[in-house]
């Protein structure tokens, strides 16, 4: 994901939509619905205390999943929707590549029960720092759900609705254990851009190329480290694995081209691999041997976990 001023511009624009009362502002002042500006700001301004939590129950009686009080509005869903796919213009690095891609994929059978829905709630609130940069909220398990709120990475249960707070970086965040390589003054305020749970690990990844390293179940952070002093430093994703011998590992996919993975037992690098375009994610395969890559570049690549060594090319 290349840090272009063009994609700021961007995330910060029109095209930025991520609460649903701004989205449905943005078509009420599209469609020229209500009678007056004055008329669009108190509708705007009060439908956020409209929107309620949605059980599977109220659901099944009618209600809207998201909470919406479309009956209140100025104007109805399938009058929003319709406007929506006529109007709304979604971010692409590729030319007419949503429009290819729409060409070549299957049509879902429609009538299919492939989701069930459980429940919405409006009291838990995750914060996307960069449109492109959405691995911030993670599950666990059924229940339990890990995501980033403002400068803090919560934890929520569904079977209990309460939210508790697992790591706060808006301050000053320092490791408690000593490990070779790791940054005893820590960090300040970090932007978080990326975040991975797995079992009782937790790791974040900062707009600085930094991490962080915690045990959900200890106080403090285990560990701290920066990845790169350059300019084009983001930490795009983050993949916790098991290594064939067992060891717990991940891989940081990162700006500045590398692919690193680390030793969790250790808390060490172990591998660091560089590409020509950079990284924005990677998975390893189930038998440990490969390493699917993917960036900004429309071909993927299949590497060897071990090497890093190019395997094969794949055209997305």
């Amino acid at each position: 994901m290349s840090n272009q001023e063009e994609e700021v511009e961007y995330a910060n624009g029109d095209y930025e939509m991520g609460e649903v009362d701004e989205d449905m502002y943005f078509a009420g002042r599209m469609m020229g619905d209500s009678e007056s500006d004055e008329e669009d700001e108190d509708e705007y301004e009060n439908l956020d205390n409209k929107i309620t939590d949605t059980s599977a129950a109220e659901a099944r009686r009618g209600k809207d999943i998201q909470g919406i009080p479309w009956e209140r509005l100025s104007i109805s869903r399938e009058k929003y929707r319709q406007t929506r796919l006529e109007q709304y213009k979604n971010y692409e690095n590729i030319p007419q590549s949503g429009e290819a891609s729409v060409k070549e994929c299957k049509p879902t059978s429609k009538g299919g029960a492939y989701y069930e829905f459980r429940q919405n709630t409006r009291s838990v609130k995750s914060t996307i720092l960069h449109f492109q940069l959405r691995n911030l909220v993670w599950s666990t398990s059924k229940h339990d759900v890990y995501l980033m709120s403002q400068y803090v990475i919560m934890h929520w249960s569904s079977l209990t609705s309460k939210k508790t707070e697992v790591l706060n970086v808006s301050g000053h965040v320092a490791p408690r254990e000593k490990h070779p390589g790791s940054l005893l003054e820590g960090f300040t305020q970090t932007q978080v851009s990326t975040l991975a749970v797995r079992d009782n690990l937790l790791i974040a990844g900062g707009f600085q190329g930094e991490l962080i390293c915690k045990d959900i179940n200890r106080p403090g952070v285990s560990f701290c480290t920066r990845t790169t002093y350059e300019d084009n430093a983001i930490t795009n994703a983050i993949d916790i694995y098991n290594s064939p011998s067992g060891a717990v590992h991940f891989t940081a996919s990162n700006n500045d081209c590398g692919v690193r993975d680390f030793d969790m037992e250790r808390f060490q690098l172990v591998k660091h691999f560089s590409y020509p375009w950079p990284v924005n994610h990677t998975s390893l395969s189930p038998d440990g041997k490969l390493i699917i890559i993917v960036g900004d570049n429309l071909d993927g690549m299949l590497v060897d976990s071990q090497t890093g060594k190019v395997m094969r090319l794949s055209d997305f």
